[in-house]
């Protein structure tokens, strides 16, 4: 399994018609690990916001399914949630993020919504893919 995990925002940016989605994209393309949050959160965004079918929404996550496992959100990571997200200040869908990946060994997390560098516990790397 990559060290890579993805935040729902990179995944969205697929959808994107600016130099993000390249981004994006080449980033995926290696691989990686996303959680069945990122999953739900994905698709509310795409029938919500992107205007797609159920179907549309369902055949989109599949093709990321298609390179990225997918981790189960299970009490441990919820509990490791949220002693991440009192610790660090984290909102609940972020704590619950940077645990999912912490709990399955990743050392990158590719977000832009979180502090670009921030090491958490000394093993996971929270890096904006977009920055300049």
């Amino acid at each position: 399994m990559s060290g890579d995990f993805f935040d729902t925002n990179v995944i969205l940016y697929l959808l994107d018609a600016s130099s993000k989605a390249d981004t994006a994209e080449r980033l995926l393309q290696k691989g990686g690990l996303i959680s069945t949050q990122v999953l739900n959160e994905a698709l509310v965004n795409c029938i919500r916001k992107a205007g797609m079918s159920w179907a549309e929404a369902g055949e989109f996550l599949g093709g990321i399914r298609a390179v990225c496992d997918v981790a189960d959100q299970t009490a441990e990571v919820h509990d490791a949630g949220r002693a991440l997200g009192e610790r660090y200040g984290f909102s609940v869908y972020d704590s619950m993020i940077v645990a999912a990946a912490l709990v399955n060994g990743c050392s990158r997390l590719y977000s832009e919504d979180m502090q670009d560098g921030l090491i958490v516990e000394g093993a996971l790397r929270i890096v904006n893919p977009f920055a300049s």
